[in-house]
């Protein structure tokens, strides 16, 4: 709607000295989302400094922020289909989403790290994305079936939390579908030239 006064008044042919400006709660949340996505990238940047200091490696951060984009993708696609507009509580649910997302990451490359002491680069993956699945599910799916109730609405008075919890639904259910492909396929574009077996090269890094 906001956007649609936009377009009107600059369509608008006014006086000279008579000028258009907008008030009320839309410039308010203009402002809101601003500050939501500049402290969105501040957080991706923060924790990317925190994922290099713990890895030792300026490129497993990358790699584990790849499942970043897809949660926003699912978000955005979920939000869609569901009618439900982009506010400030979808927003929050966008920053809770990647902390979520992340994490599923984390166990796939840490893993496949240790696993690179027994097996090759390829077989090392394939193994940690195997084992560490059910985790993954586990914890996601109980977090999705958890915040169903607030997406559909059953309280009285959640209508204000419903955008956040299908902002999270949408986010982590597809970061998860796509994660446990896009991550392991960088993983081993990134390290395909390593030779696997190597515990002293392990224990190097």
């Amino acid at each position: 709607m906001a956007n649609a006064v936009d377009k009107v008044m600059a369509r608008t042919q006014l006086p000279q000295g008579v000028h258009l400006v907008m008030r009320g709660m839309v410039e308010g949340m203009r402002q809101s989302f601003r500050s939501f996505g500049f402290g969105l990238l501040l957080a991706l940047a923060l924790l990317y400094l925190v994922l290099v200091a713990q890895f030792r490696s300026f490129v497993d951060p990358f790699l584990i922020l790849l499942a970043v984009p897809t949660g926003i993708s699912g978000v955005l696609l979920f939000l869609w289909l569901t009618g439900t507009t982009m506010n400030v509580m979808s927003l929050m649910g966008v920053v809770m989403m990647v902390g979520m997302a992340t994490s599923n990451s984390i166990l796939i490359v840490e893993f496949a790290h240790q696993l690179e002491a027994e097996f090759s680069v390829r077989d090392a993956v394939v193994t940690s994305c195997r084992i560490r699945l059910r985790p993954i599910l586990m914890t996601s799916l109980a977090t999705v079936f958890g915040l169903i109730p607030m997406a559909l609405k059953l309280e009285t008075g959640s209508e204000a939390y419903a955008s956040l919890g299908r902002a999270i639904i949408g986010g982590l259910t597809f970061s998860v579908a796509l994660t446990i492909f896009i991550v392991p396929a960088a993983y081993l574009l990134v390290y395909r030239k390593r030779s696997g077996g190597a515990p002293a090269k392990l224990e190097a890094r």
